[in-house]
């Protein structure tokens, strides 16, 4: 039994040997003609180099549109799911105005990043993001000597110290006075630095014995109870 699309098979026949695609083909006939079909009718011919070329360029330009529609289908759902996950746990931060909590969320940050075989509290990282959320913690936490605090910048011999120090002050809102001088990684000279950004290592140093027994205790009884 014939295609009921056989009336056109002479005519996607030529559109094919002029390098024309598949969906070029149907849009130029203007009938939806299987792919299947199309594939059948075009066994065995040959196609002109020069439409040949045109055709493998179409057909990877259009591998590419379809990359990129892919691409941004799935960075869609890639929101999409993550703006559930934050529904889902909005709430969460609410929780650390009970002191409780919060001390748990600090004991824990502590455990990850903080000098555990030391007197006192000493807590470092790059991440100004971290070292904000690691005092706005310890300040929620406890009634603090602000005067107890200390600030090493741990940096590149290429950076600017000055320049460092100035940004920590702004995320640490320790004085400039309470900074001790900034270490320079000996490793580092003569060697520059790949990624400008990078503002050192911010150690903070806080006198309170109290304060870090507490802290490894509320770890020791954490990992007791779990």
């Amino acid at each position: 039994m014939k295609s009921r699309y056989n009336l056109f098979k002479n005519k996607a026949i030529n559109f094919r040997r002029r390098g024309k695609t598949y969906g070029e083909i149907q849009r130029l006939i203007k009938q939806p003609v299987p792919k299947s079909t199309l594939s059948c009718w075009f066994q065995g011919l040959v196609i002109p180099e020069m439409y040949r070329n045109r055709l493998q360029l179409t057909a990877a330009n259009n591998i590419k549109k379809a990359q990129l529609k892919a691409l941004h289908v799935n960075k869609a759902k890639r929101e999409q799911y993550i703006q559930r996950v934050i529904e889902r746990v909005s709430y969460l931060p609410t929780r650390l105005k009970n002191k409780g909590v919060a001390k748990i969320a600090l004991a824990m940050l502590y455990l990850g990043e903080g000098s555990k075989k030391v007197s006192s509290l000493v807590f470092g990282n790059s991440d100004p993001q971290i070292i904000n959320l690691f005092l706005k913690l310890l300040r929620r936490c406890y009634n603090l000597d602000e005067n107890k605090f200390r600030c090493t910048v741990q940096c590149r011999a290429d950076q600017n110290i000055k320049n460092l120090e100035e940004f920590w002050f702004k995320i640490t809102k320790i004085p400039l006075k309470q900074f001790y001088k900034a270490r320079i990684d000996p490793r580092t000279i003569g060697k520059p630095s790949k990624y400008l950004d990078y503002k050192g290592v911010c150690r903070i140093d806080y006198f309170s014995a109290d304060i870090l027994n507490e802290l490894k205790q509320i770890i020791s009884l954490i990992f007791k109870g779990s």
